[in-house]
């Protein structure tokens, strides 16, 4: 009776969040059973396919490729995860402390600005960068005396520095933002005290900045660990197939089973299987950073 209370005072409220959920149902909730279903079946391209358990999981699984993604994945992802949660921390840091407010606008701009580009965009600008004809890094070492070019992106050993970086380059900019709105919103009597006490720039920082931003950070690192398995753009943008065997992620899997050979049983699974991953990494880092607890 107390729920339908609540419907019936608030019923106007729950209207107008109907076309929300039944958006959900139809683009997410729906889609999501439909393609476990699939990842139980052994596809078919007319008609409903035999149910066959788990044998597309345990093919996923037993694919050596599959493995191979696996690693691939986790060393760019944490490359990325690791770098992408520091390197904007230093920024903003440094950024708090540049007095021009002109300089300090144009500073933030230029560095927001790759995070509004498209990966095929911010693909073609690494690509020129990188090409061993005329491109940027090889006619700067070639000033420094360097007779042959490197053909960066046909290297194997630079492929998963080339995808962290990119990929850092594109971000780092749009996190550093969010920082340096969590420390505009820092309590300046905090600063006036470290003041007080004698405390420098460095200490100030440490003591003052950094820990008032740590609400920001666990927000910053539970969305990184959210989205980190799902990395395919700057993969596909990037790869060729010199270095696919070092760079080829979850994704690329992914949709090499399930578009090039329409396996669409082996792509559902994958996609599952990394759901999971995902899930199980959101959880553990909630825990660990105790995500819950002063926010």
């Amino acid at each position: 009776m107390n729920l339908w209370k609540t419907v019936k005072r608030h019923y106007s409220l729950y209207l107008m969040l109907l076309p929300i959920l039944v958006y959900f149902i139809i683009f997410t909730y729906y889609p999501l059973v439909r393609g476990f279903i699939i990842s139980l079946q052994e596809f078919q391209m007319i008609g409903r396919g035999p149910f066959i358990g788990f044998q597309n999981y345990l093919e996923v699984l037993r694919d050596p490729q599959f493995i191979q993604v696996t690693i691939n994945t986790f060393m760019i992802s944490g490359g990325i995860l690791i770098a992408g949660f520091v390197f904007p921390i230093i920024i903003a840091l440094s950024l708090n402390e540049v007095t021009q407010s002109v300089f300090k606008r144009f500073t933030q701009t230029v560095i927001y600005l790759p995070h509004l580009f498209s990966w095929v965009i911010v693909g073609g600008i690494w690509i020129f960068i990188l090409s061993p004809d005329g491109g940027l890094i090889n006619e700067i070492l070639t000033w420094f005396g360097k007779e042959e070019s490197i053909h960066f992106l046909v290297r194997e050993d630079y492929a998963r520095p080339i995808m962290i970086a990119s990929a850092i380059w594109k971000d780092a900019g749009y996190t550093c933002i969010l920082y340096l709105a969590a420390i505009v919103s820092i309590n300046p009597s905090l600063y006036e005290a470290a003041d007080m006490d004698g405390a420098g720039i460095l200490q100030k920082m440490r003591y003052v900045t950094l820990p008032q931003l740590v609400p920001t950070m666990k927000i910053v690192l539970l969305l990184n660990i959210m989205g980190i398995l799902r990395i395919f753009d700057q993969v596909y943008v990037l790869s060729n197939s010199a270095i696919a065997n070092e760079v080829d992620v979850f994704m690329t899997y992914t949709y090499e089973k399930g578009i090039l050979q329409f396996q669409m049983g082996i792509a559902s699974a994958a996609a599952f299987l990394v759901l999971l991953m995902t899930l199980l990494l959101t959880f553990v880092t909630r825990k660990l950073i105790r995500y819950d607890e002063g926010m």
